[in-house]
């Protein structure tokens, strides 16, 4: 049976250079790897999965949280790969698990786990919550060398838990950090981690 995994890690753990590694395996056996995106990441180009270290490839489909996915859309695909899979609803999550076990094409999803707040995205829930198998992709932190679990926003280069949950951004907005880094590097911007102002 095909399974439905995540692969979640902090900003910069190298996720999309992990799913564009994949989709060159596949490719370099005549296997057809198919990428999925969410519609709302245009950073690096409407289309374009687009990994830190140089590499990119174009998106096989573009989602919102309206899409249906068409089965047949899946014919002759050895694996489905997703980029910033956070960013799915739970309805588009359930019709990839669908795919999964219905069709028999694995699918990976790469994603974040958690916000800037510490809060678990939609579609991160989701997958915890359905999928066969979930790997964490390891980084360290920003400002020591523990293991970064948390993704620190900067607003005009200062630590802060304000603005909008969905917020795009790269190394000019997000640092990966561990969790004793995090809570300091707030306080010393005046924030508390429960989002209160100390000042």
């Amino acid at each position: 049976m095909a399974k439905l995994y995540f692969r979640y890690g902090t900003v910069g753990s190298a996720k999309t250079l992990n799913l564009l590694a994949v989709a060159h395996n596949y490719q370099q056996q005549d296997k057809r790897a198919f990428i999925i995106k969410p519609e709302l990441d245009v950073r690096f180009g409407r289309d374009l999965v687009h990994s830190r270290a140089g590499m990119e490839k174009r998106a096989d489909l573009l989602v919102s949280p309206e899409t249906r996915l068409d089965p047949a859309a899946f014919e002759g695909v050895f694996c489905i790969l997703v980029d910033e899979a956070q960013f799915l609803s739970e309805a588009l999550i359930d019709q990839l698990r669908s795919v999964a076990t219905e069709q028999g094409i694995p699918v990976i999803c790469y994603g974040l786990r958690t916000d800037f707040r510490r809060r678990l995205f939609d579609g991160a829930r989701r997958l915890m919550e359905v999928s066969d198998s979930i790997e964490e992709i390891k980084t360290t932190c920003n400002y020591c060398n523990r293991k970064a679990i948390f993704n620190l926003k900067l607003a005009d280069g200062a630590p802060t838990l304000a603005g909008p949950t969905i917020d795009l951004g790269t190394e000019e907005k997000y640092l990966p950090t561990c969790s004793t880094c995090y809570a300091a590097k707030l306080a010393e911007a005046g924030w508390r981690v429960d989002g209160a102002r100390t000042d």
